[in-house]
């Protein structure tokens, strides 16, 4: 039976989503803040698999919903429509984008137990949040494919977890649980985990804008759900950092 993705933020990250999913035999319901007429490249690209919505929409025709807005834009998620949905928490908080929030600063929260806490009605589940767009779809192998790489998750919920590792399946990629949303933080900006762990190995030596180049250009390296397990289990918390929504 075919199932519906919806998208709340259809940039970067969302867009790469919904190529991964259409390709995979999914229904794509994409939407942003500027309206459906502005998606009709993206829809067209897709083809048949995709249609452009309203946010409230989006969250209406679908069971599983990504969000991956700016989490400046979390007070204009559509919150009756996510409300028994389970929600995939895309978003990264960055202070120089989003503004200052003394909860996450003083490390009082995660920003996706702020995005729960929001979304009281909804289910969320962290994900598809540490990889950059290029690189979710550059990794992205078929079940059983020797170099086929994981991504991180983390929920306080096991069925919606479930639904979640079953959507990263579809994708391209396995799942691995690093516990409830109060650990998400262990991918997140400034951890081993967060971005450039899927980049490859790094070049001895290489650091500041030559490390950034370089990681612009690499193709990505798979990244097995061992390697997830211990980077995400030895990670140390530090301040937010840039974010990859967009």
């Amino acid at each position: 039976m075919t199932q519906t993705l919806g998208i709340i933020g259809s940039g970067q990250v969302g867009g790469a989503v919904a190529r991964l999913a259409a390709t995979a035999g999914w229904d794509v319901v994409l939407s942003n803040s500027r309206g459906p007429e502005t998606l009709d490249g993206l829809v067209s690209e897709l083809g048949h698999r995709a249609r452009a919505a309203t946010p409230a929409e989006a969250a209406a025709a679908s069971d599983v919903v990504v969000v991956a807005a700016p989490l400046l834009a979390l007070d204009q998620l559509p919150r009756e429509a996510l409300a028994g949905r389970v929600v995939i928490d895309a978003m990264n908080y960055s202070p120089e984008r989003d503004g200052r929030m003394p909860d996450l600063e003083a490390d009082r929260l995660t920003s996706s137990e702020l995005v729960q806490r929001h979304l009281a009605g909804a289910v969320v589940v962290k994900a598809l949040n540490s990889i950059t767009p290029q690189h979710l779809l550059a990794l992205a192998r078929p079940a059983g494919a020797p170099d086929r790489s994981a991504l991180p998750t983390a929920g306080g919920d096991a069925a919606a977890k479930g639904a979640v590792a079953a959507v990263l399946d579809g994708l391209g990629y396995d799942a691995v649980d690093v516990g409830d949303l109060a650990e998400s933080w262990r991918f997140g900006p400034n951890t081993p985990l967060y971005a450039l762990a899927y980049g490859g190995e790094v070049p001895a030596g290489m650091s500041g804008m030559a490390l950034y180049t370089w990681f612009l250009a690499t193709p990505g390296a798979p990244v097995a759900a061992g390697q997830v397990e211990r980077l995400a289990r030895d990670a140390v918390r530090g301040p937010a950092a840039l974010s990859l929504d967009g």
